[in-house]
Order: structure tokens, then C-alpha cells, then sequence
């Protein structure tokens, strides 16, 4: 069997029992993000550990050598060019390693193709899944990146909205399916709720689902490895993008 064959081209063949129900619109937790009140759903056991586990053995193995660095640090200018006490500002912050699977000439990206990673985000049965938990229609047209986080690599406090871009400025719906190693220890989701970084959840099971309805403030905790482990724990991220289909206009 190739490396081709292990990436299976739909998402639903990566699914628990408890992900088809989901898929089918069967689960209570359908339509969730369609409250204006709910940002944000972290969801375990949908994605078969086994097909989890091989899925990043075969990223491990065929695309990290491929990856660019994100080295986003904080400008020493945050600091020394403040003139006034108590008026910080931070840009967004990053260190980790992507590919960019839009970008197709880059290296990564081609690979990427070949493996089936690219049909996977890009399969119907992920749309779906997503849609199921949004509790709307999405565009097909979706974005797709794998992300890894090693030893301490972390993201910044953002809040990913967009609105130079009219089809993104009004919101629209993130998918990220994480692969971590029995090596990492933890690694957290912070967000806000009410104007306050007050919720943390975990983001470093394998085969775990988070799902974003953005825009909202969040950031990333720093992964940290089980004692003596931190050359081989990484988090790896597949994630897809979607914005909201266009709404019909009636003929009336």
C-alpha cells in the first residue's frame, strides 16, 4: 500500500461512530455555532485514533521536511517607543511550522497533493461535517493549511478577522483536525467570553476537533513535551476554511 492510500480522499472515512452521526445532522450538538452566543466547540472521539495515529505517522514521515518556519516575534519597538505608562500594544505573535497547501508551487504544497491531504480538506464530507455545526450552508471554495507546533511554539493573542476582505468581514467557520504525539504533554486554546480571556480548553488529543466561529479573541499556549520527550512532540493541524455561502436573493 503506498503513502498515497493512508490519507483516505474523504473525511468521513476517518470517522467514529459518533462523527457519522454528526455527519448525518443525527447529534445534539448540530447547529451549535448557530448561536450568536457560542464561538467555539472542542470535540473528542469523532476521528478513529488509529486512522489518527497513521495519518500523522505519514505527515511525520513525508511533509515535515517540507515545512516554513512562522517566527512572528514581539517588536522590541512594543516596549521602547512607548511614551505613555499603562498604553502596550501587541501584534500578533507566532512560532510554528505550515505549509501553505494554496501556495502550489511551493514544495510542500505539491507533496501535500500527492499524499491527499489536499483532497481531504477538500472533500465533501468535510463541508458537510462542518456545516452540520455550524447550522449553515458553506462556500465549497475553502482554504487549507497544515500547521505543526513543536517544543514551545505557541500563537498570540488574534482574533483572525478580516475586514478588508467583504465575503470574510461579516465572519466565517475554521476546521482543525489535530494530530499530536504520545510526547506532548499539553497545549491549551484560550479564549475570551464577555471581554475576558476566561475559558482554556485542550488542543492536543489525536484525531481531536476544534471548530471556530470567527471572529474571537484566542490564542495558543506554548506545547510543552512529557519530561526528556521535547525533540519528538509535535502537534500537527490540518485545517480548512470556510466562508459562509452567498444567500440567495429572492425573484419577488
Amino acid at each position: 500500500m503506498s503513502k498515497r492510500d493512508l490519507i483516505p480522499r474523504e473525511f468521513e472515512d476517518l470517522l467514529t461512530p459518533a462523527g457519522r452521526r454528526i455527519l448525518g445532522g443525527k447529534a445534539d450538538i448540530c447547529g451549535a455555532l448557530a448561536d450568536p452566543r457560542r464561538r467555539f466547540l472542542a470535540l473528542d472521539g469523532m476521528v478513529s485514533k488509529a486512522k489518527a495515529e497513521t495519518l500523522r505517522r505519514v505527515l511525520e514521515e513525508h511533509l515535515r521536511p517540507l515545512l516554513s518556519p512562522m517566527n512572528d516575534p514581539i517588536p522590541p519597538e512594543t516596549i521602547w517607543e512607548m511614551e505613555h505608562d499603562y498604553e502596550e500594544w501587541l501584534p500578533k505573535t507566532v512560532r510554528t511550522q505550515t505549509a501553505y497547501l494554496e501556495r502550489k508551487r511551493e514544495a510542500s504544497s505539491q507533496r501535500a497533493q500527492e499524499l491527499g491531504i489536499v483532497d481531504l480538506l477538500k472533500s465533501e464530507s468535510l463541508a458537510v461535517f462542518a456545516e452540520q455545526l455550524a447550522g449553515r450552508k458553506l462556500d465549497r471554495k475553502s482554504g487549507q493549511q497544515v500547521l505543526c507546533y513543536g517544543q514551545g511554539d505557541y500563537a498570540g493573542p488574534h482574533n483572525d478577522h478580516h475586514p478588508e476582505n467583504k465575503r470574510a468581514a461579516e465572519g466565517y467557520l475554521d476546521l482543525h483536525l489535530s494530530l499530536s504525539s504520545k510526547t506532548v504533554d499539553h497545549q491549551y486554546l484560550v479564549y475570551a467570553k464577555g471581554g475576558h480571556f476566561t475559558e482554556m480548553v485542550p488542543v492536543h488529543g489525536l484525531g481531536f476537533l476544534t471548530v471556530y466561529r470567527l471572529p474571537f479573541w484566542h490564542y495558543t499556549t506554548p506545547l510543552q513535551a512529557k519530561l526528556g520527550r521535547a525533540e519528538s512532540a509535535r502537534r500537527w493541524v490540518l485545517l480548512a476554511t470556510y466562508l459562509y455561502a452567498a444567500e440567495k436573493k429572492s425573484s419577488a
